[in-house]
């Protein structure tokens, strides 16, 4: 055991943290109160569908990402997204869910104590959260929402990061930037939500949080040796991109429907709304390539449609079916431009994590205070909504891009978070896991 620690001390110490957490679980007397009535069979299947829906994202995010990369960096990239998968079910588990979801402490955070090693979370119904559902069912949804934020954000130091300084950031960013957002936007004592401001999917606590930690992780752990170069590569599999694509468009059916919380008309119309926004930035982004000069590219339109997907996110519930297709052409316009301004930069964001999901969020977070008619949008006359999400687009920006900063530092000091000079050159997927793409 000694030499082990002495190999792998980050290891070694993750081991014991786990098997400390795993006996915790196991003796913790946390109550899990029981259905006292039926519930409607209709909401659990579609609930339950839903779940599983989203939790394919992830899977197909490590495909969209997987396919972009270089070959020698393209195990290290999938995997990333699964280990995510790992990481956040325990932390959510542990203490997520609770600060997300507990006794509401300002509307900044809930209290780690209410849903402790998930305290109180049984098969009855939460008698403020989910009325209609098993709570553990609405704990087990919003989980997959956990899990896909933080995966998203290795786009953007792709190709670069160490995989045990990305497991530490993983558990970190949770825990201190993802529960208080989630808390902020969905509790019904979040300060974001007691303001109106409206967020039917997570547009601002899962696209736009996203993007600005991007930002702050491009930033904080610099440029890759090829891009100060100038060197350009062919991603390694495009199939891979189109196959992530199609799994996530499929996914996020549950991501977006699912969030009504219900087999309802609500899900049916977030449904509709999905995969306009989709088809139509989808068509936009290709054309807009086309205009510049390029040719149609499979790459172009799955960036599209994930854009469209992005942007549609918060509003998808609360407008009408042709504002869908506007939201969605527009956040590919404005994406595609904001991808052009990068490329001439030296920010290396590897896979344009920020220009897409970040700028395709805060998109569909104005949009939809445009056109949420029967919520006080724009459309409807009135701006005092409009004014609520700019300003609560200022107040997410700035903590999650300045709170990201302090993890990738805080991780940083815990262990090296980016790979050595030879360990990139010859690529993640040997110098961190002994494997290599054929």
């Amino acid at each position: 055991m000694t030499r082990l620690i002495k190999n792998s001390p980050i290891a070694s110490f993750s081991f014991l943290l786990l098997l400390a957490v795993s006996l915790a679980a196991a003796v913790y007397p946390g109550a899990m109160p029981q259905a006292a009535g039926e519930f409607n069979s209709g909401d659990i299947a579609w609930m339950l569908s839903a779940a599983g829906l989203v939790l394919l994202m992830t899977p197909g995010l490590s495909f969209f990402y997987g396919g972009m990369v270089s070959p020698k960096n393209i195990i290290s990239t999938m995997l990333q997204s699964f280990m995510a998968l790992a990481v956040v079910t325990i932390v959510w588990l542990v203490v997520g869910f609770s600060l997300s979801f507990g006794d509401s402490i300002g509307g900044l955070v809930g209290n780690p104590l209410t849903h402790l090693f998930f305290k109180g979370v049984g098969t009855a119904a939460h008698d403020r959260i989910a009325t209609n559902l098993p709570f553990v069912l609405f704990a087990a949804f919003q989980l997959k929402f956990a899990i896909i934020t933080p995966a998203l954000i290795t786009g953007s130091f792709a190709e670069r990061v160490r995989f045990w300084g990305y497991l530490v950031f993983v558990g970190l960013w949770t825990i201190f930037i993802y529960a208080p957002l989630a808390h902020w936007t969905w509790h019904p004592d979040g300060f974001l939500f007691k303001m109106g401001v409206l967020d039917f999917a997570g547009g601002t606590v899962v696209h736009i949080s996203a993007g600005c930690a991007a930002l702050a992780g491009a930033m904080v752990l610099g440029r890759r040796k090829s891009h100060v170069e100038g060197k350009s590569f062919s991603p390694a599999n495009i199939p891979y991109v189109m196959l992530g694509t199609g799994l996530l468009w499929f996914g996020w059916f549950g991501f977006n429907a699912g969030s009504a919380l219900g087999a309802n008309n609500l899900a049916v119309k977030a449904f509709v709304n999905t995969n306009l926004a989709s088809a139509a930035a989808a068509i936009a982004w290709i054309l807009v390539d086309t205009m510049r000069g390029h040719k149609p590219s499979a790459l172009g339109a799955c960036i599209g449609a994930v854009v469209g997907l992005v942007a549609i996110t918060p509003a998808c519930g609360f407008v009408d079916f042709g504002p869908s297709i506007f939201i969605g052409f527009t956040a590919a316009l404005i994406s595609n431009y904001a991808v052009g301004r990068k490329s001439r930069s030296d920010l290396d964001d590897t896979l344009d994590v920020f220009p897409c999901h970040g700028v395709g969020g805060m998109v569909g977070m104005i949009m939809t205070a445009i056109f949420a008619r029967e919520y006080g949008g724009v459309i409807a006359g009135e701006w005092m909504l409009l004014a609520k999400h700019l300003l609560a687009l200022v107040i997410v920006v700035v903590y999650t891009f300045a709170g990201s900063w302090l993890m990738y530092k805080l991780t940083n000091w815990i262990t090296p978070i980016r790979v050595e000079a030879e360990q990139e050159e010859i690529g993640l997927d040997r110098s961190q896991h002994d494997e290599w793409w054929p």
